[in-house]
């Protein structure tokens, strides 16, 4: 039996008690009350007869005719008249059987109407005896009725208290069931506080609960700084803070495997005469001056979603700019570096770039070797220069705006569109899922998404593109019951378009089957970008039963204490962390604590981007629940899309 029925339990139970009692103690004290009353009456009634009796002397007839007179206004049960001799002169007796109440009230509650007697005297003489005995009729009717008000009271009395009673009962139940969704939180990793409470023995309870979880909250907190760090030392330089030569290349390799990627540019800095600077500043002075440099990058890159900047070696920086055309960065760029290094190189050569464009299925290989020509092309120069690769994406794509528009619109109207499946698998080689990038038949090839989909968010389409591949997903899981699940990739932007928001959720719970077995995810950088947007469509995701999650999570891993309160249900890591996991120890320690918290907050953690099987064995130690990527093997791929 729960608390509050107990409680209710003892509530009735001591008013039925106290109804109880006060009835009994009121009916009783009217009773007594009553048949003290009924004595007196009968006494001075019988004194009052008496007196007159004697008044008018011995004659029966007259004594015959004062005594009914009395009796026949209904007061009296008896009324009997005796000489001195105790003979009977007259007796009046009513009938004693007709109550003005119930009679097992009656039965419940005697009256006892006690005699009253007097002596009849005339002069000296004594007359005769009158005994009188009142009726008990109206008295039974009196204290029924006062028995039926006191009852109506006491009813009044305990609804009265009953709905007060509920009243506090419903305030204590208010604050322990918060302090009870506090601590189921606490044990999902989600660090909720509450409002104390005004009752002090809860506002101790609630105080103390409050303390844990900002306890809680604060070795939380402590531990992602932690693996921050780790993160920041196992793949930046430890001189400029930039990242190193091993995770750019792995970010910039897995840009080119990712079919969801978008195009951009890579860009290949080299500080002129290093060697020199060095030996005419000294080493402490050619650190400040590399610290300066990274500096200028990062201001550069600070409003570019994604972009990333390294340092490759010595002299030498790399920046990646994954955007659909190449920004006007690079000419502002070796100016910035002209003026930031101004204090350390005054005059003469600062620095070198070459330019190059990439997009997904190039070889990245290739591209590296043109973007270093165009370097070395410049460093041939002498003097400070940028020179572009030419690198061109595909010569009979779309060139305008306009052009891309209406190709667009036209897939979409003729259903030229399809989503890919590339299989995410647990460490048995079974099947979790099927990652479902939408492509689209344009120009007459079908494109990935990494080739059409940044210039649809560039002219507004992306909630055109993500209702497209949600429909073609919802039509495929409701085709095929066996499909054990599919993973629709959506663009962050779509989450400001509150007419996408409804569509989605409207659909979903339209389809529940399908809906249980789909799974959303947005990308990271997108995701923390509109948090309030994105915050809103997992809390209205939750009740159409499919999962959300985030893809390409890691490189913003310090905002994870974000997601403590969106209950997401997955995260994938960036491949740029997977690459070579196996031999990266600093990456090794990071994930196995980013593992580790996601579990703890109720999330399955994937690996993107795996190529090799040294790779899968690393990650099935550090603890992942499944992979993605080009060395993905399944035992079976019947589900397939």
């Amino acid at each position: 039996m729960s608390m509050y029925r107990q409680i209710w339990l003892s509530l009735l139970l001591t008013a039925a008690l106290s109804l109880a009692g006060g009835l009994l103690a009121s009916t009783y004290s009217a009773r007594g009350y009553l048949e003290d009353q009924l004595r007196i009456k009968n006494s001075d009634n019988a004194a009052s007869l008496a007196l007159s009796l004697g008044q008018h002397g011995q004659d029966p007839v007259d004594i015959k005719l004062a005594v009914a007179a009395m009796f026949d206004n209904g007061h009296y049960e008896l009324i009997r008249v005796v000489d001195p001799h105790g003979v009977e002169v007259v007796a009046r007796k009513a009938n004693t059987e007709i109550y003005d109440a119930p009679m097992w009230f009656v039965n419940l509650v005697p009256l006892r109407s006690l005699p009253g007697e007097a002596q009849i005297s005339n002069g000296w003489n004594q007359v005769g005896k009158v005994t009188i005995i009142s009726n008990t009729r109206f008295a039974y009717r009196t204290l029924w009725e006062s028995t039926l008000a006191m009852v109506g009271a006491l009813f009044f009395s305990s609804f009265l208290g009953g709905w007060l009673g509920t009243l506090v009962l419903r305030r204590l139940k208010k604050t322990l069931n918060e302090v009870i969704a506090q601590a189921q939180a606490i044990t999902e990793h989600h660090f909720i506080t509450t409002p104390e409470s005004n009752v002090p023995e809860l506002r101790q309870l609630t105080s103390a609960m409050n303390t844990t979880v900002l306890l809680l909250k604060k070795m939380f907190a402590e531990e992602a700084i932690r693996l921050e760090r780790v993160r920041l030392e196992a793949n930046s330089d430890s001189l400029t803070g930039l990242a190193n030569r091993s995770y750019f290349m792995a970010q910039l390799q897995a840009l080119f495997e990712m079919e969801d990627a978008n195009s951009g540019t890579l860009l290949l800095i080299r500080i002129a005469n290093l060697a020199d600077i060095n030996k005419r500043l000294g080493r402490s002075q050619t650190d400040e001056m590399l610290k300066a440099v990274a500096a200028v990058l990062l201001r550069a890159t600070e409003k570019i979603p994604n972009a990333l900047s390294a340092r490759l070696n010595g002299a030498d920086f790399g920046v990646l700019l994954p955007l659909t055309e190449q920004h006007p960065i690079s000419d502002q760029l070796l100016e910035q570096l002209v003026v930031g290094t101004s204090a350390y190189i005054q005059q003469g050569t600062v620095a070198y770039i070459g330019a190059g464009q990439f997009s997904y299925g190039l070889n990245s290989a290739n591209l590296l070797s043109q973007v270093d020509s165009a370097l070395a092309a410049a460093e041939a120069q002498g003097i400070n220069c940028i020179r572009d690769a030419g690198v061109v994406v595909n010569a009979d794509a779309p060139r305008s705006n306009e052009q891309w528009l209406r190709l667009l619109y036209q897939a979409i109207e003729n259903r030229e569109t399809k989503l890919g499946a590339f299989p995410v698998t647990d460490f048995n080689q079974q099947l979790v899922h099927s990652e479902c990038p939408l492509r689209m038949r344009v120009a007459g090839e079908w494109l990935p998404a990494g080739r059409f989909f940044p210039v649809a968010e560039r002219l507004g389409l992306s909630s055109t593109m993500d209702t497209t591949a949600l429909t073609l997903g919802i039509e495929e899981l409701n085709a095929n019951r066996q499909i054990a699940g599919l993973a629709i990739n959506l663009s962050a932007r779509s989450l400001e378009d509150e007419t996408f928001c409804n569509y989605v959720r409207t659909m979903l719970l339209a389809n529940p089957k399908a809906s249980k077995r789909l799974w959303i995810e947005f990308p990271e950088y997108g995701a923390f970008a509109h948090i309030a947007a994105f915050t809103e469509f997992v809390r209205q995701m939750k009740e159409t039963g499919c999962k959300v999650g985030l893809e390409h999570f890691g490189r913003q891993f310090s905002q994870i204490g974000l997601l403590q309160e969106l209950k997401l249900d997955y995260l994938k890591v960036d491949a740029s962390f997977i690459r070579d996991i196996a031999h990266n120890s600093g990456n090794q320690v990071f994930l196995k604590g980013l593992i580790s918290i996601g579990h703890n907050l109720g999330m399955q953690i994937f690996a993107e981007g795996v190529t090799e099987q040294a790779e899968m064995s690393t990650l099935e130690q550090l603890g992942f629940d499944g992979a993605t990527g080009p060395g993905v093997k399944i035992a079976s791929f019947e589900n397939k899309v």
